[in-house]
């Protein structure tokens, strides 16, 4: 697992590929949590997207896919190698190693991520997670920003100086929510995904990297969908505190209240089901490829 450049050049692919195969979801999420108002109960994914085809039409749907992708390229592959090499020195001590247990399936087609126990590969997701996060998060921010229809930003270059002028303070703004939500996303994730490969190869051995592939695709989008469910409260109230500047949004326990006082229990959830449709295909599409390029350069 030494091979950083190989990492990172995989991390990059499979960033690349869900960040503009999915950009759609994201805008469509950050336009229902963005709203507050007891008008915004009825707003549905399906009005959002009439709006968004009506101002901009198709290519509408794809706004904001240039911060996305500044964010998700370099973000997923700091994730994955950071993961991956973490995992690796984590794999070395006692406490963290799985037990040896013969008559496993082939690793040359099951995985060749570094294996743990559910309790190492929970600290190594969350902590990864959470260190990509905070160094991301200003371009998490202009991310979300750019997909909201608050901020009339033209270009990245005029987004990103207009953060920069309002201090080094909003340039981490909703980290304290989305390290709340990284962190046992993350962790919930990296603990299903690597039980799921594990049982589903114990089940139905792969013998070829297709099959792999396939096998890696179903494990993390049924993960993907666990820990989505798990954190998404957090999502809302990150998104609130990145794109509104009212005051009720300033700080993390009063934009909860805000939320409580406007929208009540359903408000947590707004966006829900297109935050869980992105990360389904988001980590059925970056984990299978992230597995099969490393596979193959190894294989």
């Amino acid at each position: 697992m030494k091979n950083v450049g190989q990492q990172m050049t995989s991390g990059a692919v499979s960033g690349l590929t869900s960040t503009i195969a999915l950009q759609p979801f994201d805008l469509l999420k950050t336009r229902l949590q963005q709203g507050d108002s007891v008008q915004d109960r009825n707003v549905s994914v399906l009005k959002t997207i009439r709006e968004v085809l009506n101002s901009n039409g198709m290519r509408g749907l794809w706004r904001g896919t240039a911060p996305s992708l500044i964010r998700n390229v370099p973000g997923v592959a700091l994730y994955m190698t950071g993961l991956t090499q973490l995992r690796s020195i984590m794999a070395s001590s006692q406490y963290f190693t799985v037990p040896i247990i013969h008559n496993q399936p082939n690793a040359t087609h099951s995985s060749v991520l570094p294996k743990l126990t559910n309790t190492g590969n929970l600290v190594a997701g969350a902590t990864t997670r959470v260190g990509v996060g905070l160094l991301m998060n200003p371009l998490t921010l202009l991310k979300a920003r750019f997909e909201s229809n608050i901020y009339a930003y033209q270009t990245l270059s005029g987004a990103f100086a207009s953060l920069v002028r309002s201090g080094p303070t909003e340039l981490l703004r909703g980290v304290s929510a989305a390290s709340l939500r990284d962190a046992p996303y993350a962790g919930i994730f990296v603990v299903f995904y690597e039980a799921l490969k594990r049982n589903a190869s114990l089940v139905v051995t792969p013998t070829s990297h297709t099959q792999s592939s396939i096998l890696h695709s179903g494990a993390a989008a049924v993960a993907g969908a666990l820990a989505t469910l798990a954190t998404h409260p957090f999502d809302v109230v990150k998104t609130k505190l990145q794109v509104r500047t009212e005051n009720q949004y300033l700080s993390f326990a009063s934009t909860v209240q805000t939320i409580w006082r406007y929208r009540g229990i359903r408000g947590y959830f707004d966006g829900a089901s297109l935050r869980l449709s992105r990360k389904v295909l988001s980590s059925a599409i970056g984990w299978a490829v992230y597995e099969f390029i490393l596979m193959s350069v190894w294989s």
